[in-house]
């Protein structure tokens, strides 16, 4: 019953009944998947340097979001290990909670080795002096440690 059942499908691959190429297209195809899910499973200073950029660019937009949205404690988690380490979360936030930020975009990443110098656009607002719509570029230091992307923060 099962063969009658994809004897359609086997048809119009060119799969004879009996065979097993069926079989080998479903196992080829679950090995492209899981090495495509590899390939994105992290990067380290050794990776291409556009590996390097995209990883980047994924966690700075990750981070600028989280700030955005004012969700502290998410914003945190991108920095490097080190950096928790030396500021508290309560710390990290008390420092920049003043500011609402409203927009990023990168303008550019330039990674070498272990270390990507990251060039973004931020606007903010400063409600306690009643600022608004400030536009200014900021650098930021972000390095490639454990297969992952953390920024270094500079309290």
């Amino acid at each position: 019953m099962t063969e009658q059942r994809f004897a359609p499908i086997d048809a119009q691959m060119g799969v004879r009944q009996g065979s097993i190429g069926w079989w080998r297209l479903l196992a080829v195809g679950a090995a492209v998947i899981a090495a495509g899910c590899a390939s994105t499973g992290g990067v380290t200073a050794e990776s291409p340097a556009a590996l390097k950029e995209k990883a980047v660019a994924e966690r700075v937009n990750g981070r600028w979001e989280a700030l955005i949205k004012r969700d502290y404690s998410r914003a945190y988690e991108y920095l490097s290990p080190a950096s928790r380490e030396s500021t508290s979360l309560p710390t990290f936030q008390a420092k920049i909670e003043a500011i609402q930020y409203k927009a990023v975009n990168i303008n550019k990443i330039d990674c070498e080795a272990e270390v990507c110098k990251v060039t973004v656009n931020v606007t903010y607002d400063f409600p306690p002096a009643k600022i608004k719509g400030v536009a200014t570029l900021l650098d930021e230091n972000w390095i490639i440690d454990q297969g992952q992307a953390w920024f270094v923060y500079r309290g």
